[in-house]
């Protein structure tokens, strides 16, 4: 009141000298508290606006309504002409109800549209069908054709290509709940299945080179084979290794036989050939060149010693044979083994990946578990390396029931020490070998112990052949004194001896490991 002019403030709030009310009160509060340095012109020319502003929205609504009474006056005759239609029909009760006709009506129509358009309908579905299908395979083509290209690569032996293939479709379908999927996915398994086995069985296939073994190893850790592969190969290594040292002794044992009848032959040959009685059906002898002839085809034995090798193999005694060809056997063929177990024991069987995947550690795992099992076939092929050895060598250092095992050769006379000597030697070049590759000491032990059996038999065999030789010396004495009034017998016997000495200067001899004699 003390800002504005009375009559101002009645020109804004009518009424507010007879009956000043709440409303009025709050207008007039708003204006003090937001606008106390406003002027009265700026508050009225800004109460025009407001009131313009209203009348718009009043005009544009009923504008609205304005527009539309057309439409809404002509939709309400429709409705009316409709309804008045139905109650005329439903007077005259056409069929039992005033929409009968009408729903009779539409069905023929419907009718007649599936007559006329039922067939490029039923095309249209199925050209959409079809295109589906067409998406499908085009999206999926990669499961779909899986099953074949997985048969096409194990015949290529691409095993790799095969494993990256169904590591994909096993990330990508193996938890679908899309039965088509499931039903090509199923077919992936069964096939990947089949190349676990062929895989095992190539694995498991003797003879095979290490880089062959680690290669199937790894195909069937990254498949996710059951079991154990690799103890599995080195189980099968060990078997076959063991198989080929008794078979080796098997052909040597029949091979001897052999050889036996054979030189029989040859003696009957040669006794007939020289004897008396092959010319009583006959007046006329043999010519010398016929029989010299006969002789030396028999003594040629052209088959049999048509080389280096098999001449040395008929001259040296079958048990000498033997040890050379099961000692490069054991070898030739534990190296791979024992590489074999290194490498199950420190992982690298398996991929580059291997500690990511944890594969590394399990077989870290399982090798520890198994340490003397292995140990055990380790002792078990050393074992049978010495039992043989001892069975063509020395038999009467088995026990009664291993002489049928490990024996079964003809001892007609015993080896002179010359060959063993030579056989002394290649065992001690076979230790050497098989302590090379850091197989623990005590596993080679009993090969040392072999050794020593065999340098204490070669002394003895040795001295005893020098003895008898000593005994036959007098039966070589002729009693002519030379010019220091010596007969030759001295000589021989410090020949004898001297020879007898040399022979044995390398058995003596303690190798590594070797005790003395």
């Amino acid at each position: 009141r003390g800002r504005f002019p009375q009559k101002d403030l009645e020109a804004l709030f009518p009424g507010m000298s007879a009956d000043f009310t709440s409303e009025n009160f709050s207008a007039a509060w708003y204006l003090i508290e937001n606008h106390s340095t406003t002027s009265f012109d700026q508050l009225k020319t800004a109460v025009v606006n407001l009131k313009k502003q209203a009348n718009k929205k009043n005009e544009g609504s009923l504008a609205y309504v304005k527009g539309g009474l057309s439409t809404f006056f002509e939709a309400q005759d429709a409705l009316s002409a409709i309804h008045q239609k139905l109650e005329a029909d439903g007077t005259e009760k056409v069929e039992g109800s005033m929409t009968q006709k009408l729903e009779n009506v539409l069905n023929r129509a419907s009718n007649t549209a599936d007559t006329l358009f039922q067939e490029v309908l039923g095309r249209k579905d199925k050209a959409d069908s079809t295109r589906n299908a067409l998406n499908v395979l085009q999206r999926f083509k990669f499961l779909f054709n899986l099953p074949l290209n997985i048969e096409r690569n194990i015949q290529k032996g691409d095993y790799d290509v095969v494993i990256n293939d169904y590591e994909k479709a096993k990330s990508l379908f193996g938890k679908t709940e899309v039965q088509v999927f499931k039903k090509y996915y199923a077919e992936v398994e069964t096939r990947i299945e089949a190349l676990r086995e062929l895989l095992l069985d190539k694995l498991l296939e003797t003879p095979s080179t290490l880089h062959d073994q680690k290669r199937y190893i790894r195909y069937l850790s990254d498949l996710h084979a059951p079991g154990d592969p690799a103890w599995q190969c080195i189980g099968a290594q060990h078997q076959w290794i063991l198989q080929l040292m008794h078979n080796c002794k098997e052909s040597y044992v029949k091979e001897q036989k052999g050889k036996d009848i054979f030189l029989f032959y040859i003696y009957i040959c040669n006794s007939l050939l020289h004897s008396p009685m092959l010319d009583l059906d006959s007046d006329v002898r043999p010519s010398p060149i016929g029989h010299l002839s006969q002789t030396a085809s028999l003594k040629r034995g052209s088959s049999f010693q048509s080389g280096r090798d098999d001449a040395w193999r008929y001259k040296a005694p079958q048990q000498v044979v033997f040890v050379e060809k099961l000692t490069k056997l054991v070898v030739s063929q534990l190296p791979n083994f024992w590489k074999l177990w290194i490498s199950y024991v420190n992982g690298s069987l398996f991929s580059e990946t291997a500690e990511k995947s944890g594969q590394m550690e399990r077989s870290k795992k399982n090798a520890r578990q198994r340490q003397n099992d292995f140990k055990k076939m380790i002792q078990e092929v050393m074992h049978s390396l010495v039992k043989l050895i001892r069975g063509a060598l020395l038999p009467f250092s088995l026990r009664e029931g291993e002489s049928r095992q490990y024996g079964g050769w003809e001892m007609k006379s015993e080896l002179s020490g010359q060959w063993l000597t030579h056989v002394i030697q290649t065992v001690r070049l076979s230790s050497e070998s098989l302590t090379a590759l850091e197989i623990p000491n005590d596993m080679l032990q009993i090969i040392q112990d072999l050794i020593l059996d065999l340098r204490v038999r070669c002394i003895i065999v040795t001295l005893q052949h020098t003895a008898e030789d000593i005994k036959r010396l007098a039966e070589k004495e002729d009693w002519v004194v030379d010019n220091e009034g010596l007969t030759s017998l001295p000589s021989q016997f410090e020949q004898c001896i001297v020879h007898s000495l040399q022979s044995l200067k390398t058995v003596l001899d303690c190798k590594p490991g070797e005790a003395s004699v």
